[in-house]
């Protein structure tokens, strides 16, 4: 009972399991304390017991509005923490994509040819960025940019079903992609303008990418560990808090679509760039940091029976 009047919405799918055990069990207990003539104090806290626990798990909803808020506000970040490992896993993928795609790009000028294309390679020797089109037609670019960048973390999430397979490769391949972009630019003298270009919407593209990644690999790992779980329980069970990291990343995908279409192919300083998207960050670590915390220190703890209660049920 220690989440209090939270409800039962932010359990796993074993706090559920457990707590209807614990429920039934405690009613067992109860109907056997009222027998016992000596145990009128245990009765009355088990009674208080069971009315606390059936208030928790037959609480009226709360309003729509307010849990959606809540979602977002406390349950995504509070997830976050809880599957670090899964983002921090995909995002060393992605970075190891990057390395080698930056060595080959550097190593053999052909092979950036192959990845990105005839026409974007003489776009990056002529020194000229690719954004110039963004500029022209911002409310078209930022929604393509939006749908592009939700079909990657869409993917990155969706084939981890395939045990973390897919999302490795979606991971391994889309650092490849912008560490042969970032070494082609580096050899036609473009660094500053390309990551000016990718700070303000990267800092919040770049991580969103990388949570759905950490949902995928966690859906995989329901696959491939699934422990002492039955694998269908185990899936469902991971599945519980992928699709909590996957609906958490939408909104920073359409807010840094939005800054893609409409700030960061800007003509303005870099500098100004730079700080734009170092805001960006900030705001997000703050965010899925101290996000739900208030209302955790808030959780009250399990009451304990009275020692006479408990030897009363001995």
């Amino acid at each position: 009972m220690a989440r209090g009047r939270r409800g039962t919405k932010d359990f796993s799918h074993r706090e559920i399991r457990d707590l209807a055990l614990l429920y039934r069990q405690t009613a067992a207990d109860l109907a056997t304390a009222r027998e016992n003539p000596s145990g009128g104090q245990l009765v009355a806290y088990l009674n208080r017991l069971l009315g606390s626990a059936h208030n928790l798990i037959y609480a009226t909803p709360p309003a729509r509005l307010a849990s959606i808020a809540t979602f977002f506000s406390a349950t995504v970040p509070r997830v976050f923490r809880q599957t670090l490992p899964y983002t921090l896993a995909a995002t060393a993928l992605f970075a190891a994509g990057a390395i080698a795609g930056v060595t080959l790009a550097i190593a053999d000028p052909g092979f950036e040819r192959f990845i990105l294309g005839a026409e974007m390679m003489e776009t990056i020797e002529r020194g000229q960025m690719w954004t110039h089109s963004i500029v022209s037609m911002k409310p078209l670019a930022s929604s393509a940019i939006l749908t592009n960048n939700l079909s990657v973390s869409f993917a990155a999430f969706a084939l981890g079903i395939l045990g973390g397979l897919g999302t490795i490769y979606i991971m391994v391949f889309n650092g490849l992609l912008i560490g042969v972009i970032g070494g082609a630019c580096h050899r036609a003298g473009m660094s500053l303008s390309l990551w000016s270009f990718v700070a303000p919407h990267g800092s919040l593209e770049l991580p969103a990418i990388f949570i759905a990644g950490g949902a995928g690999l966690l859906l995989g790992r329901g696959v491939v560990v699934p422990g002492t779980l039955p694998r269908r329980e185990s899936l469902i069970e991971a599945g519980h808090s992928a699709i909590r990291l996957l609906l958490g990343v939408v909104p920073l995908l359409v807010v840094a679509g939005v800054i893609e279409g409409f700030v960061s192919p800007v003509d303005v300083p870099p500098a100004v760039k730079i700080l734009i998207g170092a805001a960006m960050f900030a705001l997000l670590v703050l965010y899925l940091a101290g996000g739900g915390r208030q209302a955790e220190s808030r959780a009250a703890p399990v009451p304990s029976p009275p020692d006479n209660d408990r030897r009363a049920g001995r």
